[in-house]
């Protein structure tokens, strides 16, 4: 009975969001003034989803490229991430609580679900959605690992079986996956990498099944929303303010050293130009209201909402198209793309579009594409929320809630569009998905010596999830023959190392291929390196060190120096004369100096009074690179301290915990690319009245810390403040910054309720952040 009611109630909502959603428009045109641009944008009609479709515009180099729905409501509600099964179908997280009016109220409502939406007549077109798993409080995540899924649901990482389609048994991955944070600010992703690891953004945590445990480790911290590789396995994500954030080398390279706060190579800024061309007027932002937010025209000069990255690994769309990055921008209705280009390991990133035209843009306000998904036949999928409000509420200003107001942006709240970027006159029909079983492995094989990325990582998958070691000889010479080809000869290697089948052996057999492919290599070294091997490890070693100016060993001189620790066991001598010539020699060399730094954990000052023997100028960017390192360890947080303030000042240490640590850091030392350090900054701990001004108000611009001057891209742009929400009383925000005032290695004086009272008196009315010269 209770499943009749479930049933009937869902068919009920269905029929109401559709209704909802099936307004109509009205006439849009392009202004250039402000005013103009008001008076045409004045309201926001909900569009049906093929009026909707009208208002985009693709612009591609080929002209047989198109935008096409792939599903609309009432098949999919509100999708924020997908990944797609061996069958071809779509697995998507709705996050139907998101923001349900300006203030958030029923956020908490157990609205969530996972759905799968299958295309039966295989036009293109999904047409079966079959409900997976409900009741869930805004999901944000999902991954399909052998015969169960992954579901992030905030706090929590599951693991559920799956039961026919259907949700089983739940095994608890991880009590603090997105521990802390609002919405906007926790991890999310869950992306399989090519080495068996699942990556986050948002996170320094990775993921993998083993048999029956779950593992965890450690990692770099990566980006915001979204997280996407390319063809040689590299990472990609950003923040709201960058547009390509990336590492250059392999994801599982220098995690050696937590000590390490950044690693030359990881979150590097691989698109610079942040600058975006909505088509029209996007008033609708948090920062609308700051002159430099929007032009003359109204419309969003640079990301403020960048997220959803996807790098285009295959060729089905045109060979153009391969290896462009594709950033959605939902505030300003668009999807931009860039070109990427490898300089030996350095990758970077050049805006693709010409006379401000982006790849993707609409005239329709509530158009809010916020993932990019590649799919088995090679086409790119748009998630589009279609919502008004797409700002969490913990940083709405009264500028932006206005906007919402004026143009009745809250409802409706149960829409939601999946576009597919495609060749035209292409069908799902036009390829096909072989059937996976280990009865037919040897055919599945044989996807690795074709360019088709989605079937090679999937045929990966595979393979490592249900353990089938009957694939292990059919690798083997497939590595020796060269039959695979570019990325797949390390999908091979790393194949061979989920099934624990592994040798050296098989490293040595792709010893031959290109040295981008060979810089995975080092990282599977602890794998298989031992007493009967370790002069073979030292011999490749040496033969990739030995010529430096070449492109060779400057790309593989980095990922040799990480990788020292593996050879220390074995050949002490060796490790300590490479770990010297490197210190001594690659002196402007910052990759392979962080390299190096990252093998010494525990062994920093050892390692210090070593430098000063072998390098006794200590200007010496080698120097230079240990001592920040060294610092940031005399920094770290006295757990007796934390304990101590955690009991003075609870409600500040809650606050911290969930608002401000995702950008500031658990050890208040700042996040690379979010937001500078607290710990041992001058504006936490010196003018109370100004500190207050940031938290309330904002900072936007640069900011000078101890010397150094922040700003974008190396950090997010704007700092948003806290005190328009009601999430926060005075005296939570006085136990806030009495609590970062005193803690790490700071210490100053407590700020009272009537310190946060007096500021907002004197500043009444203000609704704008502050720059530091207004501070001044």
């Amino acid at each position: 009975m209770k499943i009749m009611n479930r049933t009937t109630l869902y068919s009920l909502l269905v029929a109401t969001f559709a209704t909802a959603c099936n307004n109509t428009t009205g006439k849009k045109d392009r202004h250039t003034d402000s005013l103009a641009a008001r008076e045409a944008y004045a309201e926001s009609p909900v569009l049906k989803p093929e009026e909707a479709l009208k208002t985009i515009q693709l612009h591609a180099e080929d002209a047989n490229l198109q935008l096409s729905i792939a599903a609309t409501e009432p098949l999919v509600f509100v999708p924020v991430a997908v990944t797609q099964d061996v069958r071809g179908r779509l697995w998507v997280v709705e996050m139907t609580g998101f923001m349900p009016d300006v203030d958030g109220k029923g956020e908490e409502a157990q609205n969530g679900k996972i759905v799968i939406l299958e295309d039966t007549d295989h036009d293109g077109k999904m047409d079966k959605r079959t409900l997976f798993m409900d009741s869930l409080v805004l999901p944000r995540a999902v991954c399909l690992v052998g015969e169960g899924v992954l579901v992030a649901e905030p706090p929590y990482l599951w693991y559920v079986e799956n039961n026919g389609d259907k949700a089983g048994k739940k095994t608890l991955v991880d009590d603090k996956y997105a521990d802390g944070g609002n919405v906007e600010h926790q991890p999310n992703g869950l992306l399989r990498g090519v080495d068996n690891w699942i990556y986050n953004a948002k996170s320094n945590k990775r993921y993998r099944k083993v048999g029956d445990r779950w593992l965890i480790e450690n990692t770099h911290f990566r980006g915001q929303w979204g997280i996407t590789q390319d063809n040689k396995g590299r990472l990609y994500y950003n923040t709201n303010s960058d547009n390509l954030l990336g590492d250059y080398f392999p994801p599982s390279m220098s995690n050696g050293n937590p000590n390490q706060r950044n690693v030359a190579g990881f979150g590097e800024v691989i698109v610079r130009d942040t600058r975006v061309f909505p088509l029209r007027a996007t008033p609708g932002v948090n920062r609308g209201y700051q002159k430099e937010v929007l032009d003359d025209s109204l419309r969003l000069r640079n990301f403020t909402a960048a997220c959803g990255p996807v790098i285009v690994r295959g060729s089905k769309l045109g060979n153009w198209m391969q290896g462009k990055a594709l950033v959605a921008e939902p505030a300003g209705n668009l999807v931009s793309m860039s070109t990427l280009s490898d300089s030996s390991f350095i990758v970077s990133g050049k805006r693709t579009q010409k006379d401000g035209v982006e790849f993707i843009s609409s005239t329709d306000e509530r158009f809010r594409p916020v993932n990019l998904y590649e799919t088995f036949d090679g086409s790119v999928l748009v998630l589009d929320m279609y919502r008004g409000i797409i700002q969490h509420k913990t940083y709405l200003t009264d500028y932006l809630k206005k906007e919402i107001k004026d143009r009745d942006l809250t409802q409706p709240l149960n829409c939601g569009r999946i576009y597919r970027i495609e060749k035209k006159g292409t069908t799902a029909q036009a390829y096909t998905i072989p059937t996976f079983s280990k009865e037919n492995i040897a055919e599945l094989c044989q996807y690795f010596t074709r360019p088709e990325p989605w079937m090679q990582e999937h045929v990966q998958e595979y393979i490592v999830d249900h353990q089938v070691k009957e694939a292990v000889p059919i690798l083997r010479a497939m590595l020796k023959s060269k039959d695979a080809i570019d990325m797949a000869a390390i999908r091979i290697l790393y194949t061979l190392e989920g099934l624990q089948a592994l040798t050296f052996t098989d490293i040595a057999s792709a010893s031959f291929y290109d040295y981008a492919y060979r810089m995975h290599v080092y990282p599977l070294l602890p794998k298989v390196i031992n007493a009967g091997n370790a002069k073979d490890v030292v011999m490749m070693m040496k033969v990739d060190m030995q010529t430096v100016e070449s492109a060779k060993a400057v790309s593989l001189e980095p990922v040799v120096a990480a990788s020292l620790n593996v050879i220390k066991p074995y050949d002490k001598a060796f490790y300590e004369s490479v770990l010297q010539a490197m210190s001594s020699y690659a002196d402007q060399n910052i990759f392979v100096i962080d390299a190096l730094i990252s093998t010494q954990y525990k062994q920093e000052k050892a390692y210090q009074e070593k430098l000063l023997a072998w390098v006794p100028d200590t200007t010496r960017l080698v120097h230079k690179q240990l001592r920040k390192v060294l610092d940031d360890m005399s920094k770290q947080q006295n757990e007796a301290q934390l304990t101590a303030l955690k009991a003075k000042f609870p409600r500040g240490y809650e606050v911290y915990n969930s608002y401000c640590k995702t950008c500031h850091g658990d050890d208040g030392g700042g996040v690379k690319s979010l937001a500078p350090p607290l710990n041992g900054s001058e504006w936490v701990t010196g003018d109370r009245g100004k500190l207050i001004k940031i938290v309330l108000f904002g900072l936007s611009g640069p900011v000078k810390v101890n010397g150094k001057t922040y700003q974008a891209p190396e950090i997010n742009g704007d700092m948003p403040g806290i005190g328009n929400s009601d999430e926060f009383s005075d005296s939570d925000i006085a136990s806030l910054l009495s609590f970062i005032r005193n803690s790490w290695n700071n210490k100053a004086s407590e700020v009272s309720k009537k310190d946060i009272e007096e500021i907002r008196a004197a500043e009444k009315g203000r609704t704008k952040a502050y720059t530091i010269e207004q501070l001044h």
